[in-house]
C-alpha cells in the first residue's frame, strides 16, 4: 500500500497530462473542419455585417490559444457554451442524456461480468469439453461488430417474436432497463467474448503455477485453492482489461444508441458532428476521454492493490 500511495502523485500527473493533451486536441480539431459562421448563422448566407458580428459575438477571430483558454476556463466553471444549431446551453443538452448512456453501459457491465468473466473462469477450471464450447462461442461473439448484433436482435426479439421494444429508453426506471435491454446485450457481446477469452487465459496460467501446486500437496480444499491462489493472483490481469473494456463501451455506445432511438451521449454526439455542431462535439469528446482516461486509472490503482509487485520496477537480466 505505501508503494502506491509514493506512486500515487505520479499517476494522477500522468492523467492530468493526458487529459490537458486530449483537451488541446480536441479544441484544435475544430479548426480542421472549416468556417463555423454557416453553421451559426443556420445556413443561410449572411451579409458581410453579420458575419462580423457572429465573429466577434464567438471570439472566432482571435487567437487559437486564447480561444482554448475561454473555453478550457468555462470548462472548469461549469460554462461550456451555447450549442451552434440549438442555441441552447451544451450541457442542457447534455445533462439530460447522460444518465441514459450511463445506465445502458451499466447493464452492459454487469452482461459483460457475469456472461464473459463468468464464462472464462469456468472455462479455464473446468476444461475439457466446457472449455472447447465456450471458446467456440467466443470466437463466433468476437467477430460480431456491435451493429450487426443491435440489426439481428431487432429483427429476432423485436419483429419476429416482439418480446422487447426496440425503440426508445422508456419512461420510469423498470421500463427504461426493459427498453435497454437489447442495446445492452448488443453492446456486451464483443466484449463478453473478449472478456471471457482473458479471463481463461489468466485462470490457466494461474493454475500451473508453483504457488498452486504447493497448495495442493498441503491438501488444501479446491474451493479454497480457486479463492486464494487462482482467482486472487488472476484477478489483476483481469482488471487491468476491464478498465480499458468499460471505457471502450462509453466510445461505442453510439452504436447501440442509433440503432435503437436511443437518446443518449453517443447519439448525440453523432448528430452534433454530422450537424457541425462544434460546441457540443468539443464537450461531448472531453467527457467520454475523461472517462475513459480516468477508468484506466482506477483499473491500475485496484490491480496495483491486489497485486502491489505490479508497481515494482523489473530488475534487468544479466
Amino acid at each position: 500500500m505505501n508503494l502506491i500511495l509514493r506512486q500515487l502523485p505520479a499517476k494522477i500527473g500522468g492523467l492530468l497530462l493526458t487529459l490537458f493533451l486530449s483537451s488541446v486536441v480536441i479544441f484544435s480539431a475544430q479548426k480542421m473542419t472549416g468556417d463555423p459562421v454557416s453553421t451559426i448563422t443556420g445556413g443561410v448566407r449572411p451579409t458581410p455585417e453579420l458575419i462580423a458580428q457572429v465573429r466577434a459575438d464567438y471570439h472566432l477571430d482571435d487567437p487559437i490559444w486564447s480561444q482554448y483558454l475561454r473555453w478550457v476556463s468555462g470548462v472548469f466553471t461549469g460554462d461550456f457554451g451555447d450549442s451552434f444549431v440549438y442555441k441552447t446551453p451544451v450541457m442542457d443538452l447534455i445533462l439530460p442524456r447522460i444518465g441514459t448512456t450511463l445506465l445502458l453501459v451499466v447493464y452492459a457491465v454487469i452482461l459483460i461480468a457475469v456472461f464473459g468473466i463468468g464464462s472464462g473462469l469456468v472455462a479455464g477450471m473446468r476444461g475439457g469439453k466446457v472449455d472447447r464450447v465456450i471458446m467456440l462461442g467466443t470466437s463466433v461473439g468476437v467477430a460480431m461488430p456491435t451493429f450487426v448484433v443491435a440489426i439481428f436482435l431487432i429483427w429476432l426479439f423485436g419483429r419476429e417474436l416482439s418480446w422487447f421494444p426496440v425503440y426508445g429508453s422508456g419512461d420510469g426506471v423498470l421500463d427504461t432497463i426493459w427498453h435497454l435491454t437489447l442495446p445492452a446485450i448488443s453492446l456486451a457481446v464483443l466484449y463478453i467474448a473478449y472478456m471471457s477469452r482473458i479471463s481463461r487465459g489468466a485462470v490457466v496460467a494461474q493454475k500451473s503455477a508453483e504457488h498452486v501446486d504447493t497448495a495442493k500437496v498441503r491438501g488444501l480444499p479446491e474451493g479454497k485453492i480457486f479463492r486464494r491462489h487462482i482467482l486472487y493472483n488472476a484477478t489483476p490481469q483481469i482488471l487491468s482489461v476491464s478498465g480499458a473494456t468499460i471505457a471502450g463501451l462509453f466510445a461505442i455506445s453510439a452504436l447501440a444508441e442509433q440503432a435503437f432511438g436511443i437518446n443518449g451521449l453517443g447519439s448525440l454526439l453523432v448528430e452534433a458532428a454530422a450537424r457541425n455542431d462544434l460546441p457540443v462535439v468539443q464537450v461531448v469528446s472531453l467527457i467520454l476521454v475523461s472517462l475513459f482516461v480516468i477508468l484506466n486509472a482506477v483499473a491500475d490503482i485496484l490491480s496495483a492493490a491486489i497485486d502491489p509487485s505490479i508497481l515494482k520496477p523489473r530488475k534487468a537480466s544479466a
